[in-house]
């Protein structure tokens, strides 16, 4: 069974993407950070053979824009609604086997945690990275014996979208929690991931 990849991206523009980090440190800045983002954590992950890594993308017209992307893999429209309505739609389009969202702004995701939410599946419907704010980096669904819309009512970019969605889960659900990580959306994240890193 294979095992699916999927990348939520946005078209890395200068003042499109990271704008509030654009705020606080520059937005060509913010812009380079990105495409760093795209090509440091997602190049590895879209060369690994133990699961077929597509990005989804928006907006859906540079699905077709080969300059923009810097990394090299099967690319996907991300359509109109809101995030939880674009999450389930890609859920839905992929070929039978286990399903892994991530985002495309996490620095420090590994192939290792892919690995782990893969292997999660194994056992548990459902598995989720949560994020520091409240949010989560990582969800993937078994999608077996069929899907399930766990995406609506949910705050988005809130300190409750993990907790919104959850309470969507079906009662007997079983749920698997990976490490929680910080996604760099202003100034003060961006310090503490370059002070990590020295």
């Amino acid at each position: 069974m294979i095992r699916h990849l999927v990348a939520m991206a946005k078209a890395p523009r200068i003042r499109r993407v990271k704008t509030r980090l654009g705020n606080d440190i520059g937005y060509v800045k913010s812009w380079r950070f990105y495409r760093l983002m795209l090509f440091q954590v997602l190049g590895p992950l879209a060369r690994d053979r133990r699961w077929k890594m597509r990005l989804a993308v928006t907006p859906d017209r540079t699905l077709r824009y080969d300059r923009i992307w810097p990394i090299r893999t099967q690319r996907l429209a991300q359509g109109r609604g809101d995030l939880g309505v674009r999450m389930r739609k890609v859920m839905a389009m992929m070929p039978p086997g286990p399903v892994v969202i991530i985002g495309a702004d996490i620095p420090e995701i590994e192939a290792s945690h892919i690995r782990q939410a893969f292997r999660a599946l194994g056992a548990c419907d459902v598995v989720f990275g949560p994020a520091e704010d409240g949010g989560y980096w990582l969800i993937g669904l078994r999608r077996r014996p069929a899907l399930r819309d766990i995406f609506e009512n949910v705050r988005w970019s809130t300190s409750h979208a993990l907790e919104d969605t959850k309470s969507n889960l079906p009662a007997h659900w079983r749920v698997a929690l990976l490490e929680v990580l910080a996604d760099v959306d202003d100034g003060g994240t961006y310090s503490e991931l370059k002070h990590r890193r020295v």
